[in-house]
C-alpha cells in the first residue's frame, strides 16, 4: 500500500467536484451557498420531515439562479399523492430550473401515500415527461437499518435495470460513514457485481461528537458509531481534523487497488457528498482549507 504522502494530489483531487446539502427551511444557509459555492456545484436539498416539500422551489430557484445546480430530496414514503407528486416535479423543473433529482425512499414505518419506494416514483416517469433525466438514488456502504442487505442489492439492481432500459442517467450518493473500510469494501462489492453506475460517497463534515453521534443513531450507521464510542482517539481526530483521515482511507483504498493491477475492479468514485451536521460554513471552510 502507497505512503499517504504520495497521494497527496490524489486526495487534494477528490476535493474537486464535491456536492454539499443544505437545508431549505434555513434562508441564511441557502444564501451562504448561492455567494460561496462555485458555479455547476450540485447541492442537494434535504426534505425535512413534517415540512411542505414545496418549501423547496423557492431555495432551488435562488441557488439555480447563481449558477448552482439544486438536487431536491423526493421522498417516495412522504409523498401523500399522485397530484403531489405531479405538482411538486411541476414547480421543481418549470419554475426553479431543476434538471436533476435525488428520489429516496424516505424514513417513514408507512408510506403516506401510494409510493412505498423510490423505484415506484421513478415507475410514474413524472420528472422524465418534464424533461429530468439525472437522478441519484441511496447507497448504503453499511447497510439500512430498516432493510435487509438482499432487498437493498435487489433493489438497487432493479433501479438500475429501469434506469438503463429509460436512458436514464442514474447515479448513487451514499449515506455518511465514520470509517474508510466499509466504503471501500461496499464499492468493491458493487463493481464486482457489474454495476458502474457513478457514485459519490457520503462524509459528515466537521462537526463535534455529540452531533455526530446523534446524526449517526438518526441514521443507523452503527458500524461506524462504535468507532466513535469505543475508540475516544479517533473520535477526537475526527471531530478536531474532519473527514480528512476517512478520504485518506479512501485514497489508501484506491491505491491498494491500483497497486492489484489488471485484476483489481476500478472503485469509480465520481466525488464526494457533504453532510454539513457542524454547519454549512464550517464544512466549507475545511474543504477549502484542504484543496
Amino acid at each position: 500500500m502507497k505512503d499517504i504522502a504520495t497521494d497527496l494530489p490524489r486526495f487534494a483531487g477528490m476535493l474537486r467536484g464535491y456536492s454539499i446539502e443544505v437545508n431549505p427551511n434555513q434562508p441564511k444557509v441557502v444564501d451562504t451557498a448561492a455567494t460561496r459555492l462555485d458555479p455547476g456545484t450540485e447541492v442537494f436539498l434535504t426534505w425535512i420531515p413534517n415540512t411542505n416539500p414545496m418549501n423547496m422551489v423557492g431555495p432551488a430557484a435562488k441557488l439555480r439562479g447563481a449558477g448552482l445546480l439544486p438536487v431536491p430530496h423526493i421522498g417516495a414514503r412522504h409523498l401523500a399523492s399522485a397530484a403531489q407528486l405531479e405538482q411538486l416535479a411541476a414547480r421543481f423543473v418549470e419554475g426553479a430550473g431543476v434538471d436533476r433529482v435525488l428520489i429516496i425512499g424516505g424514513d417513514r414505518a408507512e408510506p403516506a401515500g401510494p409510493y412505498d419506494s423510490s423505484l415506484a416514483v421513478m415507475r410514474t416517469e413524472v420528472f422524465q415527461k418534464l424533461g429530468v433525466t439525472r437522478m441519484a438514488v441511496s447507497g448504503f456502504p453499511e447497510g439500512n437499518p430498516n432493510v435487509s442487505d438482499i432487498v437493498v442489492d435487489e433493489a438497487l439492481a432493479a433501479k438500475i435495470d429501469f434506469a438503463r432500459d429509460n436512458r436514464l442517467k442514474l447515479s448513487i450518493v451514499t449515506q455518511f460513514c465514520f470509517k474508510a473500510e466499509p466504503i471501500v469494501e461496499w464499492l468493491q462489492r458493487l463493481r464486482s457485481r457489474g454495476i458502474d453506475i457513478p457514485v459519490r460517497v457520503g462524509l459528515a463534515g466537521p462537526a463535534g461528537i455529540l452531533t455526530l453521534t446523534r446524526y449517526a443513531l438518526h441514521c443507523g450507521v452503527g458500524n461506524s458509531l462504535r468507532v466513535l464510542t469505543e475508540h475516544p482517539s479517533f473520535a477526537k481526530l475526527l471531530t478536531e481534523n474532519g473527514p480528512e483521515q476517512i478520504i485518506q482511507g479512501i485514497v489508501q483504498g484506491i491505491a491498494a487497488t491500483a497497486d492489484a493491477g489488471s485484476s483489481a475492479i476500478p472503485l469509480g468514485i465520481a466525488g464526494l457528498h457533504f453532510y454539513v451536521f457542524g454547519g454549512f460554513n464550517k464544512t466549507l471552510d475545511w474543504i477549502h482549507a484542504h484543496q
